[in-house]
């Protein structure tokens, strides 16, 4: 039968749909229930081959649990709350073009479909049916369709606002000034779901140092307010845009941008006048901890978007400020350009301020010179500012000048010394960014103070629950376990509403709706009753509802009968066994959602496991839809098969370590499946015995290496290893039937039977990875479908360490005869042995067999196996002889594992070798003899055990 993955493929979907298949009810049977899920898709575009693997990981782990005889339930749902989605709609009814060519070019929306996205809730419909879906079901997923949902669904909002009233009743929920993610376009906080770029970005808290020019206020920011005493000189961009500005009821120059950020951080601004930055070119401002006066240079590197738009200069402690103040030096007609007389700034010298071992009186001097720096372009300049920024912190020592931090260490007064000038009014506080941040709308981020309800994950008690849910989940990889502790330690209050979008109303406040990440933390839990919700009518899901669903019906004075009834689904599936996720949403989803578990869920229905996935690659470069460089599943599905699909992704990699999606390597792994659909369909069709006839040795062997094969493949399935559990089911097996099919006659009866028996138990092994292909082959081998088989058991029984020593003997020996062959055909001159008619193979004497039996006992210890082969008489003469071939047997045995030596050693060599004669004969077209070593002297040097000597002859 031909290899048709389309046509079969497309069978197995209908079959699957109009049975219900994964419809996963609770039920009575004696089957546990295992709940797995995975982040919900955004459908602000469409799905790519990274998502296909993001869903197909968990799919195979559902596949796996229900042939252990689990009652499993994967569900999926959209999630659209937020404003990405509404957006895109912008975009696309703007007629921008680059949103028009990822539409039409890379996800293939057709012309007259367009107008249908240009409403929020049609541009998602029309991913979620079209890409996710479709995508979805052309890879095989087994999900329970029913359950459903959207994240604006009336219903499921009626949950969102359940569990916030119920944190800001625990006062878990707190109104106050934040610092927040701005989006300036949008005019309102945005997330890191929300970002194009800057998702790394952390918010940095600069000090204002408030340098004054008469009555105006001229702040500069910086990250070391201890080094304002080592200013000497400041930096304005003479063409960037600057106002002056009442700030809080003083007059301040600051850029244009630094006037929005100001007012955005709960500064109270009303810009005065318009100019560029040459109107500070050439004053002199004071230092406010000093008192010195320092002159203003022009300087193009300073950008203005970027904090106040004017810099400090500490040429003494930043390599960067001493070469600029260098380049000024020596560039006189600039200076004079802008009214400023060259000898003035010659005049200026760096000030130390601190000591740092290893280094000069001047540390930025000593940097710039160590690290052949000549100007302000040069790429060492970088590397050089930041080794000693890193230095001077954690070694620096201020000097005398500093009063009462003299002689301590930068890293012990910096926080003190910041303190205590904001205290005198030295110094004031400017948020920025340690990064650009771009909103996904193209709007710029900035850091904004709002007053805004935020969740306290600085609660110390949360916290604490949050780091036993930690300790009792199962951390897969286990490197991973750090992490979220970690971010526990460091997540601070989380601003949780925005001022529109898509989403959950705050209940108390419907002005606000509840962002993305604030409202996907135990979502979860809804998947449970979702498709029997539907039946509830909308006003009944109040508080008391959700109360008894989850707490029971003694949590609240009358229980609502239906929320009692749905409460029993809720309770046979919960807790979530296995959330699989991505590695970047530790620091945010994931955690919040141990945080809100441990909170709103009693200790047993914590969240058992979470398993995290790396990310993919396309040729070796990152996937990119606005690039469009991304593989649509529908179109790779088209073209080679969607098991094959999924055995790429499966088989390239371990869930949790990147992959590259290889077209060449991709179209491999299809020609080893329409291999393998090819072979099983030869085995299927063969007349093999119902019965199990009398087997021969290599029929046992191959039986014997499948049961590890099974060990294997489902130590590797528990612990979600996709890679190491594929391999082994499907590649490494293949080595042992290559060598099956070389050593032995296929056609007999008993061969046939082995190879029916082997390929019912790969096909239910490999039925999680390739469940159109199994299914359909295991259904023609046996009548069942490999789904609804068990998943295979080891057979201790047919198990043998003495059959596999043997044979892989057999296979040791073939392999020295053919390293012998290819040395005499490599040889400078003909030899005609490499071709010969008759090979001498000669075995180990008696006597020799002894000091190995001693080996097996003793182990690879050469003094323990001495002192027992030397208590023998017939050995002990033999001395030295004895001495050299125990010291070779000893490093045999370290080679190999102890079950294989002690196997070897129960070995009769000879009749091993005799036995395989017929094969031997045939494998390298010779006659081949088998002869047992005497006592000659010469013959004894050549054969040791389990490494025979070998001679090849020619008539």
């Amino acid at each position: 039968m031909e290899y048709d993955p389309q046509e079969l493929e497309e069978r197995w979907r209908e079959r699957w749909a109009e049975t219900g298949r994964y419809e996963a009810d609770p039920s009575d049977a004696d089957e546990d229930p295992t709940f797995i899920t995975v982040p919900y898709p955004y459908p602000s575009g469409g799905m790519h081959i990274g998502h296909a693997r993001t869903y197909t990981v968990p799919d195979v782990y559902a596949r796996y649990r229900r042939q252990r005889g689990d009652n499993v339930l994967f569900p999926i749902a959209w999630h659209v709350t937020g404003t990405p989605i509404i957006g895109a709609v912008e975009r696309l009814k703007k007629g921008e073009e680059k949103q028009l060519s990822v539409l039409r070019d890379t996800y293939n929306v057709p012309e007259e479909t367009l107008t249908d996205l240009e409403t929020p809730m049609g541009f998602a419909r029309y991913f979620i049916e079209e890409h996710y879906k479709r995508g979805m079901k052309s890879l095989g997923l087994s999900v329970d369709w029913r359950r459903e949902f959207t994240t604006n669904d009336e219903r499921y909002s009626k949950f969102i606002t359940w569990q916030y009233e119920t944190l800001r009743e625990r006062e878990l929920l707190e109104k106050g000034l934040h610092p927040v993610k701005y989006c300036t376009n949008e005019e309102q906080p945005v997330t890191t779901h929300d970002l194009l770029e800057g998702e790394e970005a952390e918010f940095q808290e600069y000090t204002l140092v408030r340098f004054g020019r008469g009555d105006t206020v001229v702040p500069m920011a910086t990250l070391r307010p201890e080094t304002v005493r080592g200013v000497t000189n400041a930096y304005v961009n003479p063409d960037g845009d600057y106002v002056y500005a009442d700030v809080d009821g003083e007059e301040w120059f600051v850029s244009a941008k630094a006037a929005e950020k100001l007012r955005l951080q709960a500064h109270d601004v009303e810009v005065r006048e318009e100019v560029t930055g040459a109107e500070l070119v050439g004053e002199r401002v004071t230092n406010p901890v000093t008192g010195d006066d320092v002159l203003v240079l022009p300087a193009e590197f300073v950008d203005p978007e970027n904090a106040t738009g004017v810099v400090m200069s500490v040429p003494a402690h930043s390599p960067d400020d001493y070469v600029a103040l260098q380049e000024a030096k020596d560039d006189d007609a600039r200076m004079e350009e802008y009214g400023i007389d060259p000898a003035d700034v010659a005049a200026i010298e760096p000030i130390p301020i601190l000591t740092v071992e290893g280094y000069g009186e001047i540390p930025a001097r000593s940097a710039v010179e160590e690290a052949g720096v000549t100007s302000s372009d040069d790429p060492a300049l970088e590397k050089a500012t930041k080794d000693l920024y890193n230095k001077e912190f954690h070694a620096g020592r201020m000097n005398d000048d500093y009063g009462e931090f003299a002689g301590e260490l930068v890293e012990d007064v910096r926080t003190r010394f910041r303190d205590a000038h904001r205290e005198e009014g030295a110094f004031g506080t400017m948020q920025e960014f340690s990064e650009d941040v771009v909103c996904r709308c193209g709007g710029d981020v900035v850091v904004a103070e709002q007053d805004t309800w935020f969740l306290r994950y600085d609660d110390e008690d949360w916290k604490a629950k949050a780091h036993e849910v930690v300790s009792e989940m199962d951390a897969i990889p286990e490197n991973t376990r750090g992490e979220y502790d970690h971010t526990i330690d460091w997540l601070n209050e989380w601003p949780c509403i925005r001022n529109y979008g898509l989403g959950t109303r705050l209940p108390w406040d419907e002005d606000f709706v509840i962002e993305p990440l604030s409202d996907s933390t135990i979502y979860m839990a809804y998947y449970t009753i979702a498709h029997r919700l539907r039946d509830v009518p909308v006003e009944e899901l109040d508080r008391e509802f959700f109360d008894t669903l989850f707490y029971g019906p003694e949590a609240v004075d009358d229980a609502p009968e239906r929320a009692v009834e749905l409460r029993e689904e809720w309770d046979y599936w919960y807790p979530v066994d296995y959330r699989f996720s991505a590695n970047d949403l530790i620091s945010n989803h994931l955690t919040f959602y141990l945080f809100h578990h441990a909170e709103l869920f009693d200790r047993p229905n914590w969240p058992q496991g979470v398993v995290i996935m790396g990310m993919g690659l396309l040729e070796g470069e990152k996937m990119s839809s606005s690039k469009g460089h991304v593989v649509l599943p529908g179109a790779a599905i088209d073209d080679y098969g969607a098991d094959t699909v999924r055995f790429f992704l499966l088989n390239s990699a371990e869930p949790w370590q990147d992959y590259d999606w290889r077209d060449d390597q991709v179209e491999s792994v299809r020609t080893q499946l329409e291999r393998f659909w090819n072979r099983a369909d030869e085995i299927i069709e063969s007349d093999a015995p119902a019965e199990r006839p009398e087997l021969a040795q290599e029929d046992r062997w191959l039986l014997s290496k499948l049961q590890a094969t099974v060990r294997k493949v489902t130590e590797a399935m528990e612990s979600s290893e996709t890679r190491s559990a594929s391999q082994a089911a499907f590649y490494d097996f293949e080595e042992q039937l290559r060598w099956y099919r070389r050593r032995t006659d296929t056609d007999r009866p008993a061969a046939r039977w082995t190879l029916r028996e082997v390929l019912e138990t790969r096909l239910r092994l490999l039925a999680p990875f390739v469940p159109f292909m199994t299914n359909e082959l295991h259904e023609r081998l046996t009548g069942t479908p490999a789904e609804d088989a068990p998943w295979p058991e080891a057979d201790e029984s047919v198990e043998s360490d003495a059959v596999e020593a043997s044979e892989s003997q057999i296979a040791r020996l073939t392999e020295d005869i053919k390293g012998i062959q290819q040395s005499l055909a490599n040889a400078d001159e003909d030899v005609p042995e490499a071709d010969p008619d008759r090979i001498v193979v000669t075995v180990a004497a008696d006597w020799k067999r002894e000091v190995f039996a001693a080996v097996a006992e003793e182990g690879a210890d050469q003094g323990a196996v001495m002192g027992t082969v030397m208590q023998k008489p017939d050995l002990r003469e033999r001395g030295n002889e004895v001495n050299d071939l125990v010291g070779e047997l000893v490093e045999f045995a370290r080679g190999h594992d102890d079950e294989e030596v002690t196997a070897l050693a129960e070995l009769d060599e000879y009749e091993t070798y005799e036995a395989a004669t017929e094969f031997l004969s045939r494998e390298f077209d010779a006659a081949v003899e088998i002869r047992l070593e005497g006592d000659d002297a010469e013959a004894t040097k050549r054969a040791i055990p389990f490494r025979p000597a070998v001679e090849l002859e020619v008539e």
